[in-house]
């Protein structure tokens, strides 16, 4: 065999095998090197994303809520207003806590650090980076969600014992967030256009049903409410935690698991593009 015929033989085996060039099966090196990095670097910056969302429920949720009383649950119930709030900010912490690690750490190791394309030059592929990270940033919110279930249950807040599956709930938000901007995080090539992304989160936090009900806005205004990610979120975790459960709920799960889908083959997609085309 010639030497030529050697030199063709790889990637005549990667035509054949194309999951091979994307997978390799060991996205846990991926996600022990977060560990590691989180562990010796930044684990009190971390941490301290729990206590965002408690602040918000002394504020508003007992101290606000002394004043506005009862508000009505999606079954129609009158309940404390701390109980309604207390849910939109459960899925806005998974939220958050997803997305802050999918994205400016992401960048970061994108466009400075240049982590991915050291780690693409092994035999790990961009489906094997892809589901560390994202797994990762999960964990992350998953840590900030369990620390506020546990505050909310020690304050009288879970009203349901429907509230048992909030957590799964609020891990698939995270999922869904962090699979979704990890992917549009490699687009960005600046730290002002990733300012852009605060842009969008704000708003979302602000009118996605997180501390009044979406009736209070005209009906044009609901509908593009109800088409964001958030308020998907809000709406799922609060009708677990509050008992007001039917059927609708699953057209949120089905929208955040399309959500995540889409954001993995995105993010999966630009990898490659960007350090193996």
């Amino acid at each position: 065999m010639s030497v030529d015929e050697l030199r063709m033989r790889p990637a005549t085996t990667a035509r054949r095998r194309p999951l091979s060039a994307l997978y390799a099966g060991n996205s846990r090196a991926v996600l022990y090197r977060a560990f590691t990095a989180t562990k010796s670097t930044n684990w009190a910056v971390v941490l301290s994303g729990a206590f965002e969302p408690v602040f918000y429920l002394l504020s508003l949720g007992i101290g606000l809520g002394a004043l506005v009383g009862t508000v009505t649950a999606g079954d129609g119930r009158a309940i404390p207003y701390a109980a309604f709030i207390a849910p939109a900010l459960l899925a806005t912490e998974a939220m958050n806590g997803a997305v802050y690690d999918s994205t400016w750490n992401v960048f970061f190791k994108i466009r400075y650090a240049k982590l991915y394309e050291g780690m693409l030059a092994t035999s790990l592929g961009p489906l094997d980076v892809a589901i560390g990270e994202i797994t990762y940033a999960l964990l992350r919110g998953g840590l900030y969600a369990v620390a506020f279930m546990i505050v909310m249950q020690l304050m009288g807040l879970n009203l349901s014992w429907w509230a048992l599956l909030a957590l799964p709930a609020v891990l698939l938000v995270a999922l869904a967030f962090a699979s979704f901007g990890m992917g549009i995080t490699s687009y960005m090539k600046s730290f002002q256009q990733m300012d852009i992304i605060n842009f969008i989160m704000l708003p979302m936090f602000l009118l996605s049903g997180t501390f009044y009900p979406l009736s209070v806005y005209p009906q044009g205004v609901q509908l593009v409410i109800q088409a964001l990610p958030l308020w998907q979120s809000v709406d799922l975790v609060r009708a677990l935690t509050t008992g007001a459960v039917s059927a609708g709920i699953l057209w949120h799960v089905l929208y955040l698991a399309v959500m995540a889908a889409l954001g993995m083959v995105l993010t999966t997609r630009r990898l490659r593009a960007l350090f193996l085309d």
